[in-house]
């Protein structure tokens, strides 16, 4: 990663997807002095499961970036209805734009091109005429998936992937989630590390790379 590539936003169509995607590699920049932000688009409160308060994944995700070491002032949620955000993709154009300018990010992490949901699909659409002036790695989300272009990794310590897993556990209205187990969560970390030969990585799709002077 250029040393100059200091600021990182992280799109995230819903609250948790961010942390799935690149929650390894959120630890290690925020380890290495990086400043990431954290933008998600919906609270997905229509998909809470019963018996949770409608707002438990915006409580949950303010806990979760913590131990992935991003500053709850570099946190944006809004408030699109789950499976809606097709709907809004001019508002959500005008929110990225904004952030764009707020926020001038030198390295944009979103949803992979070959994600099948179409609010990730929207997130990435949109961020890519954005951000197209800046460095765009699309991350991966295999149950999305039915392909994925595994073009860049981020080689990860056990104390990146441990704290991404510490994250994902803060989500206790989603364990219900198969993805969710931290076998599974380790065991993608080390098939992309294998790629790469080193122990634990994370694999992302590269949508644009620029390098600047």
């Amino acid at each position: 990663m250029s040393a100059k590539a200091k600021r990182v936003l992280v799109l995230s169509p819903h609250i948790d997807d961010g942390e799935f995607g690149c929650g390894g590699t959120i630890a290690r920049l925020s380890r290495e002095g990086y400043e990431v932000f954290y933008a998600a688009f919906s609270t997905a409160e229509t998909s809470v499961p019963a018996g949770y308060p409608p707002n438990i994944l915006e409580v949950e995700v303010r806990e979760a970036t913590q131990h992935l070491g991003i500053a709850a002032s570099r946190i944006l949620i809004f408030r699109y209805e789950v499976r809606t955000l097709p709907h809004h993709r001019q508002q959500i154009l005008d929110e990225m734009v904004r952030m764009k300018r707020d926020i001038a990010p030198d390295m944009v992490f979103l949803p992979c091109s070959h994600d099948l949901h179409q609010d990730h699909e929207t997130v990435t659409r949109e961020g890519l005429r954005a951000f197209r002036n800046g460095t765009l790695l699309g991350y991966e989300m295999p149950r999305n998936n039915i392909t994925f272009s595994a073009q860049s990794f981020v080689a990860l310590t056990e104390a990146d992937v441990a704290a991404k897993i510490c994250a994902l556990k803060c989500y206790e209205s989603q364990k219900f989630r198969g993805y969710t187990d931290e076998r599974y969560v380790r065991a993608l970390a080390t098939t992309r590390g294998v790629q790469i030969g080193v122990e634990l990585a994370e694999a992302f799709e590269v949508l644009r790379w620029v390098m600047p002077l």
